[in-house]
């Protein structure tokens, strides 16, 4: 069953001010949460957060309750071998497939590394994409294992 490695991904955007990291961070660490990936990407003024989380929907209510503006998505985590070319042999996979990364960060599971990524077709669910990936001999993480 494809569900099973659904990740959400929590987006927080947020200024791009001094101690404003640290203020989502304390977020997280009043919520007891666990962070297994992690990005921050920056435009102009503000920044978004990226972050897969073991209790995401309790901490997207507690940064709510600070006023922030946040989204989940739906990602998937790829295992990647950790020597060189192995974001090469996960990437030339997605291509072959013809799925578009639109976005992608390094992270670990467990020992495994691994490739968070958001495919951004337009014209398939994320269920079709998690075939794809499956059937091009690359293997998915299951998303309770993100949340270790």
């Amino acid at each position: 069953m494809t569900s099973e490695y659904r990740i959400k991904q929590l987006s927080i955007f947020a200024p791009n001010t001094p101690g404003t990291l640290a203020e989502i961070a304390k977020i997280f660490l009043d919520n007891e949460v666990n962070i297994s990936a992690f990005c921050i990407a920056e435009a102009n003024n503000f920044g978004v957060v990226r972050a897969v989380v073991d209790k995401p929907d309790a901490v997207f209510a507690a940064f709510e309750k600070k006023n922030y503006l946040l989204k989940f998505t739906d990602v998937v985590a790829v295992k990647m071998s950790d020597v060189p070319g192995g974001l090469y042999d996960v990437a030339s996979k997605f291509g072959a497939a013809g799925l578009n990364i639109e976005y992608a960060y390094a992270s670990r599971s467990t020992t495994t590394p691994t490739l968070v990524v958001y495919v951004s077709n337009t014209n398939i669910s994320l269920e079709a994409a998690v075939e794809k990936i499956l059937a091009s001999g690359l293997v998915l993480v299951r998303a309770a294992e993100m949340r270790i």
